[in-house]
């Protein structure tokens, strides 16, 4: 029973990761396509200001979801790790370029720099979800099996190529999503249309990537193919088929707060989808939940340590995004630091 829980732990942990870290990656995504420089500017500089605030609390799902693995299923740790060392490891190696390549870029001063330092964050935002991406596919593929050595079979498959694909296209669909709202927020109604084109776009792709994968899967990963067609995995596609109808009605409509929550939702219900399609094994069809599962002792204080940091970390979280929403996380501009608006309040530097 601790074991089923912890699982479902696992699995909500993954989607809040597709959810958070994927509308950052797909930030990236439309860094690296938005053009030249000039052609550019105006979308990066959008994307630096809305990103800023928030992107590195997202890394925090990647760490529970790592820790929850390695702590409650040190099975499925090993054989994941041990299958597909290299796509994890290029996907970590995207992991810390695409961080310095966007904490550096604004700073540096010259062009070259920032140029290179661009280049960096936006195309790891593009790798690191398809190797993610592809790792997953190993998995559901049921190709990761346990004793199963490092080959490139286990991670460049038809099902996990399709789940990189169908990975960048979901971080392309978030990213364009809420760039659309902050550009809303940010006062740049030719940003609003700019995204909302691009989000309609992703989407359209999306779904034809998620019909070529439902296709593969029934030849690759039947086990997979029949829970996505039965059951709970059936009703989450479905609410994710009208999530996505939703999300398309609502691009065509004002930006509102219900856009985000209808993108979040596509992807939510899509992953979790996965999840249920797998029961009751971690990796189809050769490691159950039961057998993957840590000692008993080790899987109640691992519940409780995630109570407790649920408890803890939700609110932060929540507070973090309600600031960013209203505004309250605005960088100080020259002119504010030259005349103390930001420092007291007063109109005028401290001691001045």
């Amino acid at each position: 029973m601790t074991a089923d829980l912890i699982a479902v732990v696992l699995l909500l942990a993954v989607a809040a990761y597709a959810c958070g870290g994927g509308t950052d990656y797909g930030a990236g995504f439309w860094d690296l396509t938005a053009g030249g420089t000039e052609r550019g500017r105006r979308p990066r500089w959008l994307i630096d200001h809305a990103m800023a605030p928030v992107w590195e609390v997202n890394n925090v799902w990647l760490i529970f979801v790592l820790v929850i693995m390695w702590t409650g299923f040190p099975v499925l740790f090993q054989t994941v790790f041990s299958a597909m060392w290299l796509p994890l490891a290029l996907a970590a190696m995207g992991l810390v370029l695409r961080g310095a390549g966007f904490a550096f870029r604004k700073p540096t001063q010259r062009l070259a720099g920032r140029r290179l330092y661009g280049a960096l964050f936006a195309v790891a935002s593009v790798v690191t979800p398809f190797f993610l991406g592809a790792a997953v596919g190993g998995v559901a593929s049921g190709r990761a099996a346990r004793g199963t050595e490092a080959s490139a079979d286990a991670w460049a498959n038809p099902t996990s190529v399709m789940f990189g694909l169908v990975a960048i296209a979901t971080t392309a669909l978030l990213g364009a999503v809420f760039l659309t709202g902050d550009a809303r927020r940010f006062d740049a109604p030719d940003l609003v249309g700019y995204f909302r084109l691009r989000a309609l776009s992703a989407l359209a792709v999306l779904t034809v990537l998620a019909v070529i994968t439902g296709f593969v899967t029934h030849e690759d990963s039947p086990h997979v193919w029949r829970g996505l067609t039965h059951g709970l995995g059936l009703l989450f596609v479905v609410l994710a088929g009208v999530a996505a109808l939703a999300t398309a009605w609502l691009l065509l409509r004002t930006p509102s707060a219900w856009l985000r929550v209808a993108a979040v939702a596509v992807v939510a219900c899509a992953v979790i989808a996965w999840g249920m399609a797998q029961r009751p094994y971690l990796i189809p069809t050769s490691l159950t939940v039961a057998d993957a599962a840590g000692a008993p002792a080790t899987l109640t204080w691992l519940a409780i340590v995630t109570l407790v940091a649920l408890v803890v970390v939700m609110p932060a979280v929540a507070l973090l995004y309600w600031l960013d929403t209203h505004g309250e996380l605005e960088e100080l501009t020259e002119a504010e630091l030259r005349s103390g608006s930001g420092a007291d309040g007063e109109g005028a530097p401290p001691g001045g």
